[in-house]
């Protein structure tokens, strides 16, 4: 059993997985201010709490996009594990083909993502991560990694629709009974949830148009299941997507 632990910019993902049996998958709020013992009790509490004993834990990998966690969380791991885990990252095989301007920029999240998608999916494949912000990559008919999109994530939209105005008060993510609001909560919650599930409509069209072909369409990420429910698109809902691409790297390294 591995334990699998994506660090971003909101929350951190940490899930235990066999094989491609994933085990549990919880989320933590991300705080650059926490020591690695604070990681640790959580790590901790998290295993207890599943009733996962932590001698059961034969490997660790981790994919992060906040730089200041990457030795904080790391060095947790090694303190509560006695094992040294895999930072994916450059030198880190992930067997994926990326055709960017420059591929050392593209997220780890993405990375893992997209080896979660060609692995459980196949190819061609539109894959949408809602989490602070939105991404979409997309992976060509051939399985290469050809590049995608960064958008205001659901509730920065939101946060910032709030705090720039004086008179919105703060509203759940919740779909309204209807498309045309009578009152404004009623009209925000259309704008932001229905108003984010027609961008990702739209998105998608644009993609496929681009590609010349369609592609299956995969979603993850802690907002996900707010917002796709409620897309005319035909999209999948995998919450475990990353931490299975986690799984996958993890035995690429370390079994060959």
């Amino acid at each position: 059993m591995i334990l699998a632990v994506d660090i971003g910019n909101t929350n951190v993902v940490i899930g235990c997985i066999e094989q491609e049996k994933v085990y549990f998958v919880e989320r933590v709020s991300t705080d650059v201010s926490k020591t690695e013992l604070e990681y640790v009790v959580q790590i901790k509490a998290l295993l207890d709490l599943y009733q996962i004993r932590h001698r059961q834990i034969k490997g660790c990998i981790i994919a992060s996009v906040v730089p200041p966690l990457n030795n904080i969380v790391k060095s947790a791991m090694e303190k509560f594990l006695h094992i040294s885990p895999i930072l994916v990252g450059p030198g880190v095989k992930t067997g994926l083909n990326i055709l960017m301007d420059n591929p050392g920029q593209v997220g780890s999240d993405l990375i893992v993502n997209a080896v979660a998608g060609l692995q459980c999916y196949g190819a061609p494949l539109i894959l949408i991560d809602m989490g602070t912000a939105t991404t979409i990559s997309v992976v060509d008919e051939k399985k290469n990694y050809v590049g995608g999109m960064i958008l205001p994530g659901v509730k920065v939209s939101l946060d910032s629709l709030v705090n720039r105005t004086s008179q919105l008060p703060k509203i759940s993510l919740e779909a309204p009974k209807k498309v045309i609001g009578r009152n404004t909560i009623e009209c925000m919650k259309s704008g932001i949830v229905l108003g984010q599930a027609a961008c990702l409509d739209g998105m998608i069209d644009r993609i496929w148009g681009e590609l010349g072909y369609q592609a299956q369409v995969v979603a993850t990420g802690g907002l996900a299941g707010c917002i796709v429910p409620h897309c005319k698109k035909r999209i999948l809902h995998d919450d475990e997507l990353t931490l299975k691409g986690l799984g996958f790297i993890y035995r690429k390294n370390v079994e060959g």
